[in-house]
């Protein structure tokens, strides 16, 4: 049955930092607000700054996910027929609506997920630039043809996978989707998404915009729900392909059942990031730099540092890094965690690790901001053993554990002898240890000065190991490959005087 009519139809109506309620979160399909085909309840939606709910969101089950894939086929036909460039162009008009209402985009990721407001605009700012990309594939999207003999040509184009879908994590709710999403569309296929229960409101308001920017009803949908949501999906024998970010335990699960139906599945995990610094670290850059890393979304993402590896005498750089984390102010520079059990859990391995014997430098588990919120302040553990929970455990907040060793050996060792493989850094002057550990660790994506070393487009998104279950990058040209496969075509037209093995 039809929903009542959803707040977001219209952009979010909060302007500051106060608590704003609004329409529960439904499901999109068709081109339209539905609610679940059965009762199977709602969830809160709790805006982390306040402790308070804002919304529901109402869950779905396998019936609803039959129901998207139906509307999904019934517009593919038409969809898929289009040129490459004809579908781009719903990117440009989506980039536009986007920027009349960044200010609204930036309200709405902010109340549901919690990040300050500086932090909400650059992601839909990141989030504009993920479309932008969408945009370039118009142009990108050619294929290749070669004379391979005689009157003989082969041609390579990208085709549509038919329905696809992806499930994606709260800490970025608008970004992440558009991580997928350019590539998907603009390749030709339908697309399912299945967003965090907590953090649904976002793709919302996505879902009208892609509707105002002329993206035919049926060619995106939203199915609202946990994990009998993500089974049905990939289970289901017409979705072909599943995109996956959150933990590294369930990237493995949805990337053990979606492959064991055939589909193709991408699958981003979880991270424990090591940033070694070295004694001719340029102090300012390196403690401004390491700070906006393990602090930054309040710890929540996987590119965060968790574990500072200070080879030799760094106390300069650790005592800058102290002094400026101290400086945070809770709720103007730092945001809450996302939920009451992520406070919990981020607390107990402070807790432990100051059991175990590590040095409480900076501690924020008695900051706060606003009432009733989940705050956790900037905090620094020093002496961590790399066998500690906090020195090995991926804690996803504002949590930086730093680890004392005499070589960079022994710092490249640790970072590589633990399971992850998403990002690791190097602080220094010298473009020698740059090099050396540029070349030594075990991770997928890299940064020399850089503690948050994100790809920005056209280059991809993806980590090596425990981290990324599946083959090629998330964003940038892969994620297009990804969503589509090669149909290659030879041909003869014109009968040669002198014939080849090929005629």
């Amino acid at each position: 049955m039809n929903a009542s009519p959803s707040s977001f139809t219209l952009p979010f109506a909060a302007n500051s930092d106060a608590l704003c309620t609004t329409s529960a979160a439904v499901n999109w399909i068709g081109g339209a607000f539905v609610a679940p085909q059965a009762d199977h309840g709602r969830l809160p939606i709790h805006n982390p700054r306040h402790g308070a709910v804002m919304a529901e969101v109402h869950l779905s089950d396998r019936a609803d996910v039959d129901a998207a894939v139906a509307a999904a086929q019934a517009a593919l036909p038409a969809w898929r027929a289009l040129p490459v460039r004809d579908r781009a162009q719903v990117m440009f008009r989506l980039r536009e609506l986007m920027h009349r209402e960044l200010d609204a985009l930036t309200w709405l990721v902010s109340h549901e997920n919690g990040k300050i407001y500086a932090e909400a605009r650059a992601e839909v700012e990141k989030a504009i630039e993920c479309v932008e990309f969408g945009c370039s594939l118009g142009n990108m999207g050619v294929g290749e043809q070669l004379d391979v003999s005689k009157g003989v040509n082969c041609q390579t184009t990208q085709e549509p996978l038919g329905v696809v879908a992806g499930v994606t994590p709260f800490n970025f709710p608008l970004m992440v989707p558009l991580w997928m999403l350019p590539q998907a569309l603009v390749g030709g296929n339908a697309f399912i998404l299945k967003p965090s229960e907590r953090v649904p409101l976002s793709t919302q308001r996505l879902a009208v915009l892609l509707q105002q920017a002329g993206l035919p009803d049926g060619i995106f949908n939203i199915v609202n729900g946990a994990q009998a949501v993500v089974e049905a999906l990939c289970d289901h024998p017409t979705i072909k392909a599943v995109g996956f970010v959150g933990s590294t335990k369930v990237a493995k699960l949805v990337y053990g059942r979606a492959a064991a139906t055939g589909k193709r599945a991408l699958c981003l995990g979880g991270a424990k990031n090591h940033l070694i610094v070295v004694p001719d670290a340029d102090v300012a850059l390196s403690a401004e730099n390491i700070v906006a890393s393990f602090s930054g979304c309040a710890g929540q993402r996987c590119m965060a540092a968790s574990v500072l590896v200070a080879v030799g005498d760094c106390d300069k750089v650790i005592d800058a890094v102290v002094a400026k984390a101290g400086q945070i102010r809770m709720g103007a520079e730092l945001g809450p965690v996302i939920s009451a059990a992520a406070h919990a859990r981020i607390k107990g391995y402070i807790d432990g690790a100051e059991k175990m014997g590590a040095v409480v430098r900076v501690d924020g588990r008695g900051a706060s901001a606003d009432p009733g919120g989940w705050w956790v302040g900037p905090t620094i553990l020093d002496r961590v053993s790399p066998d500690m929970p906090a020195g090995c455990e991926e804690i996803f907040g504002p949590v930086l554990s730093i680890v004392r060793v005499n070589t960079l050996d022994e710092a490249i060792a640790i970072e590589n002898n633990n399971p992850y493989g998403n990002a690791s850094s190097v602080y220094t002057t010298s473009g020698a240890v740059a090099r050396y550990v540029m070349s030594k660790v075990d991770a997928g994506m890299c940064g020399v000065n850089v503690g948050v070393p994100v790809p920005r487009e056209p280059f991809g998104f993806g980590g090596w190991n425990d981290s990324k279950f599946g083959h090629g990058n998330m964003t940038g040209w892969d994620g297009y490959l990804f969503w589509t496969r090669p149909r290659k075509v030879t041909s003869k037209w014109a009968l040669q005087a002198d014939w080849t093995w090929m005629s």
